[in-house]
């Protein structure tokens, strides 16, 4: 099972309002674990940089003026995400502001299956804080690294987070490390183990009946 985990920064909080996509990061997960292949992109979003934006992600309209604009970027970012399973934190927001970006170059919206992790923390966790930061906290996870918020590294801490939320990696359950992929089929290799004897050796039995005679009027021999 494929799933790309997908974080954005922006410019700002709507779409409509003229803001852009500055920066995406995305991680992908074959059978709920990172595989090691990512996209991440810096984007110039072809406008100034909000003040309260820059507080959040650190990303000036200097330093994004010498990247390229997200028409550069969306083949591969589409071809990256192909048709497998979108994990975002508050999926709204990034595929509302993915969809405007695409529609602004005429092309389709994305129609991946999305599971959004607000959600999942929020019926996990009912009352509790579902926050980012908040489940990391929760799950022990480490934010050292997380001064600001960048898109990379947010989709590497949602993606253990995800992990946590649909029950946590069982160790030596998921094969993942004893499996090869071949076009998109796990096979494992499994060992074959000799059957454990169970039948009681001579010296068990003897012991057995030794211990028996030790017993005082043992009850299976109780009259009815």
């Amino acid at each position: 099972m494929r799933e790309i985990v997908l974080d954005t920064e922006t410019t700002g909080l709507d779409p409509n309002d003229g803001h852009r996509i500055v920066e995406i990061g995305c991680v992908e997960l074959f059978n709920h674990m990172p595989t090691g292949r990512v996209f991440h992109r810096h984007v110039n979003p072809e406008r100034d940089m909000p003040e309260d934006a820059y507080a959040v992600h650190g990303l000036s309209a200097e330093f994004l003026a010498n990247h390229p604009p997200f028409a550069v970027h969306v083949e591969e970012f589409l071809e990256f995400v192909g048709d497998g399973k979108l994990i975002i934190h508050n999926a709204e927001f990034d595929i509302k502001f993915l969809n405007a970006e695409l529609r602004r170059l005429g092309k389709e919206p994305l129609r991946c299956e999305v599971e959004d992790t607000l959600t999942l923390a929020r019926r996990r966790f009912p009352g509790a804080q579902a926050s980012l930061d908040a489940l990391c906290r929760r799950f022990a996870i480490d934010l050292s690294a997380r001064s600001k918020h960048g898109a990379l590294l947010d989709c590497e801490l949602l993606a253990a987070v995800y992990l946590e939320l649909i029950g946590g990696r069982q160790p030596g359950l998921d094969f993942v490390d004893d499996g090869i992929l071949v076009e998109g089929v796990l096979t494992v290799s499994r060992p074959t183990r000799p059957a454990r004897p169970h039948e009681a050796s001579v010296e068990e039995l003897a012991a057995h009946a030794a211990m028996l005679l030790l017993l005082k009027q043992p009850i299976w021999l109780a009259e009815a």
